[in-house]
């Protein structure tokens, strides 16, 4: 558990609360509940990745909060969606798995990136391969797909933003590529989580992935723990969890 508030500056500074056994809604509402009435009053805003479990608990426990879908999430699924339509059409065309010397396995990694990112080069390999068979057409269409999800949080402006996610909300759960189209139904789920990314600051999860890169670091140098009250203890302190008094001299 992170608390994300920002500073009267609005950079945000993550500091680790707690870490609790279990990834599950059950121990989510238990957690808060020991908090208390007044914590759980005091939280505004809940960023979450997309489990019903952790959006169960916040609608429970936290009801005045808003629950905010996880930006770097959403883009995953949107390119879990283009790696498995890639991976279809491959086997489909090949009768195997990807393998070198196929046009679309040598793209693969040129597919998750921006397409602003792209040098020319670059651009120039993407366009040979997808015109190298007819087939392909569907993968560079799940591929601009993907790239308009990532272009959702790439808007200067929020309403702009705010308008091209529910473009694709509504229209994703109709295209023909059942991999789309799945992924349309998934983010028409969570719609009002998604657009609230728009209400609230552009909330995310970012500075929780950095304290779980601290974390993740700090159980390296130690070589593991035997004892998880000294496991928890240690990543509160470097979390920044332990509001410890500097000693008197």
């Amino acid at each position: 558990m992170v608390d994300l508030t920002r500073d009267k500056d609005g950079h945000v500074q993550a500091r680790l609360l707690d870490l609790v056994p279990g990834r599950s809604g059950t121990v989510y509402k238990t957690w808060l509940d020991q908090r208390g009435d007044t914590f759980k009053k005091r939280v505004q805003v809940a960023t979450l990745d997309p489990f019903h479990g952790y959006k169960n608990a916040i609608d429970d426990k936290l009801a005045d909060a808003t629950a905010v879908l996880d930006a770097f999430h959403v883009v995953a699924l949107a390119g879990h969606a283009l790696d498995e339509v890639r991976r279809r059409v491959q086997q489909e065309i090949h009768g195997h798995r990807g393998r070198s010397g196929d046009p679309l396995y040598g793209i693969r990694n040129l597919l998750r990136c921006g397409a602003e990112r792209l040098t020319d080069k670059q651009t120039a390999r993407l366009d040979t391969a997808i015109a190298a068979d007819d087939r392909h057409d569907e993968v560079h269409i799940a591929w601009q797909c993907a790239q308009r999800v990532r272009a959702v949080y790439h808007q200067a402006d929020p309403t702009a933003g705010r308008r091209l996610a529910e473009q694709i909300v509504d229209g994703f759960p109709s295209c023909p590529i059942p991999e789309i189209a799945r992924l349309g139904r998934t983010l028409k789920q969570w719609r009002n989580a998604f657009l609230a990314y728009f209400d609230t600051g552009r909330a995310s999860n970012g500075g929780s992935e950095a304290i779980n890169g601290l974390i993740e670091l700090h159980r390296r140098i130690a070589r593991g723990f035997r004892n998880r009250d000294n496991y928890r203890l240690r990543m509160l302190l470097i979390g920044g969890g332990l509001n410890v008094p500097p000693p008197q001299v």
